[in-house]
């Protein structure tokens, strides 16, 4: 296999709202590029990156998936992600591994809220962005409104490279600006064209826009635009550097033509990339730190030593369990011996393979900048960083997006508890995303992610990977118990059966504390009734009753206790009669104090475009939400509220529903505070007959 300098790679994702054509566009490369012989189906199950059973069900894309072919010379490292936002964290994955963002737009959608989900992840990455207009040969498409709702969206440094000139069903001309030639596709799928002249009204256009071109790329270079003004133009080679350092400084945000499904308009953008766009060496140093000062050193491409990250961990019949990596310095080779800075330990990296979806080439290097796979490492995760002994650098991991859905599961047989745990400990460590919890205080297991489908899938993979059925129901509410007022009891505990007695009498005082300070025990005891050794055995009892809840089984919070006095015997009082004692006098003294439950009150955010915004409030209000502000983003609202938790379950698919699946909204508990109590007498109402059937 050919060897690439890091001049020669081009690393790139294509991101984008989901249905908006990235998996063909990724088939047309392919197929452009002699990959592969015809382009697959979606409906058929036949493309190169949507490999996975479940995707293939669902005929949507749910893994990032590597792809990688030649070009002009040079190597496309690219990755197709899913656009929908329950898998968002693969799109992040990819992100983070490439130089350039390729957005892609659905002529009929336009730009919507996936679009700018990953323009602001790409931009936070500081990588450039490429736009492609996609499926121009669909029925009512409206190019000249996309590129003005870009410029209004993404700046006005958007410039169309290209115009449409037969948009429809019939689309196969494209007018390019940069060469001021028509393009005449072929309709067969082969991703070739014919090159003529522009006709008609089209000459002018061409020149209009050739002309606005040179103008924009002069502008972002002091020299060019001297020499513009002097000689009245640039040469193709002053343009190409013009255009390649516009790009490089984020000023310029090409846009192109496509109709990826019948392979129009591919092979110019890929021409395109490979001329103009960004390879490792225009981003020649990341930042990382240094794992023994924490100070932040520079990674230089040039360096001779290897660093590399893991940007994502596949464990997939498949294709095995692979981690797939970026070098950022030094050459690999088959062989190396490189420390896990992050985990500590070093791995050996023998075979290493470049992947086109689920085919793999093995290879002998790869150069700093480019992007491979290994055979799983013995103790390497994703986003760590493995380097040279002496080096011990860590480059900063991925920022994930907190999960928006909860469900709690169990297993349907007993004793695959087990098989469980690995289970989702593996598919963690794939999907950053997901996360799970053994929480003790509802007694569940929950899992947690990015919407309803990603649960879904997560629950399949659980099932047909590791033999395991799950069953899943709504999470029970963390409720708290508390009180309100101030409360008192004088318990004595006498047990006489035969043998060694139990005697022990506490009296407490209790009374609230503020929200959120958490159970004080004292004891203010005077004088010799009561030994003070006996005191860690009543708050022994306080904690246990604590933990249990005394009049729902919740947790008891937000209350000083006082242990004032008591009596002993001589003979029967012991560690275990104050145990009991204080449990009991704590019990009394607690629902003589008005006792009430609270519940956890969320904040969320909630995104969606401006038509849907009364009814995403209206829904809101309806589940005892309290508006904290409203931001207007472009043709989006941005809602701030306050939720309880209990008015939450799946209401990202709600808020999906209520949009039409443009809308999306982010969750983190803020505070506790009082149920009403309508409300509360139902969950102990709950409580009690739960308490029955068990």
């Amino acid at each position: 296999m050919i060897e690439y300098q890091s001049v020669d790679i081009r690393n790139f994702a294509i991101v984008g709202h989901g249905a908006s054509g990235k998996t063909m566009l990724s088939e047309s490369m392919l197929a452009s590029s002699g990959v592969i012989n015809r382009l697959g189906s979606i409906v058929n199950g036949s493309t190169a990156s949507d490999y996975n059973d479940d995707e293939q069900e669902r005929q949507i894309s749910i893994h990032a998936t590597m792809l990688s072919t030649a070009w002009e010379g040079k190597k496309f490292n690219f990755i197709d992600t899913p656009g929908y936002a329950d898998f968002t964290g693969e799109t992040l994955a990819a992100l983070s591994a490439v130089d350039i963002a390729l957005v892609v737009i659905h002529a009929n959608q336009g730009v919507e809220v996936g679009t700018e989900q990953v323009w602001n992840y790409a931009t936070k990455f500081g990588i450039h962005k490429m736009l492609v207009v996609n499926a121009l040969d669909k029925e009512h498409t409206d190019f000249d409104g996309i590129v003005a709702k870009a410029k209004d969206r993404f700046g006005n440094n958007v410039f169309a490279m290209q115009i449409p000139m037969n948009a429809g069903p019939a689309f196969n001309q494209i007018l390019d600006v940069l060469r001021k030639k028509v393009m005449t596709f072929k309709t067969d799928g082969s991703g070739k064209y014919d090159e003529s002249d522009p006709q008609g009204e089209w000459v002018e256009k061409a020149d209009k826009m050739h002309e606005a071109l040179i103008e924009y790329v002069a502008e972002s270079d002091d020299s060019l635009l001297e020499k513009y003004f002097d000689e009245g133009g640039l040469s193709e080679e002053e343009m190409r550097e013009g255009i390649h350092s516009a790009l490089q400084n984020r000023v310029f945000i090409p846009l192109f033509c496509t109709a990826a499904g019948n392979n129009i308009g591919v092979s110019r953008l890929m021409d395109f990339i490979a001329k103009y766009g960004s390879s490792p060496v225009d981003r020649a140093t990341i930042n990382a730190k240094d794992t023994q000062t924490g100070k932040e050193v520079e990674i230089k491409l040039d360096n001779p030593h290897v660093v590399l990250r893991i940007f994502k961990t596949v464990s997939e019949a498949h294709v095995g369990e692979l981690s797939f990596f970026r070098t950022y310095s030094g050459v690999l080779k088959t062989g190396a011996d490189l420390y896990n800075s992050v985990q500590g330990g070093s791995e050996r990296f023998g075979q290493f393979f470049v992947m086109n979806g689920k085919n793999r080439t093995s290879i002998n290097s790869l150069h700093a900048g480019d992007i491979g796979a290994v055979v799983k490492l013995k103790n390497t995760h994703t986003d760590d960083t493995l380097c040279g002994l002496k080096q011990a650098i860590v480059i900063p991991p991925v920022d994930y997006p907190k999960p928006n859905i909860h469900t709690a599961i169990r297993s349907k047989a007993k004793g695959d508890e087990e098989k469980i745990a690995v289970g989702l400990s593996t598919l963690h460590e794939e999907d950053p995303t997901f996360v799970y919890r053994v929480d003790s205080e509802v007694k569940q297991t929950i899992m947690s992610g990015q919407g309803e489908l990603h649960l879904t899938v997560i629950a399949n993979r659980l099932q047909n990977r590791f033999n395991v059925e799950i069953v899943t129901m709504e999470p029970k509410i963390p409720y708290r118990e508390t009180i309100k007022g101030k409360g008192s009891s004088r318990y004595r505990h006498k047990k006489q059966s035969g043998g060694a007695g139990q005697f022990a009498e506490v009296w407490m005082r209790i009374e609230p504390k503020r929200r959120g300070e958490g159970i004080e025990f004292i004891d203010s005891l005077v004088g010799q009734n009561v030994d003070r050794g006996f005191v860690p055995s009543v708050e022994k009892g306080v904690k246990a009753a604590e933990q249990e809840g005394i009049f729902a089984g919740y947790r008891v919070v937000d209350l000083k206790v006082d242990f004032y006095d008591g009596k002993q015997h001589p003979v029967d009082s012991k560690d275990i009669a104050f145990q009991i004692a204080g449990k009991h006098a704590f019990r009394e003294a607690f629902l003589s104090a008005k006792p009430c439950l609270l519940e956890p009150i969320l904040t969320i955010e909630v995104k969606v475009p401006d038509e849907f915004m009364g009814d995403v409030m209206g829904d809101i209000s309806g589940r005892r939400g309290k508006i904290l502000g409203m931001d207007s983003d472009g043709g989006f609202q941005i809602i701030k509220a306050l939720v309880p938790q209990a008015e939450l379950y799946h209401y990202s698919t709600t808020i999906r529903s209520l949009t039409g699946g443009r809308g999306i909204h982010s969750e983190e508990f803020d505070h506790y505070e009082e149920l009403p109590k309508d409300l509360e007498k139902k969950v102990i109402a709950a409580s009690k007959k739960e308490d029955e059937e068990e």
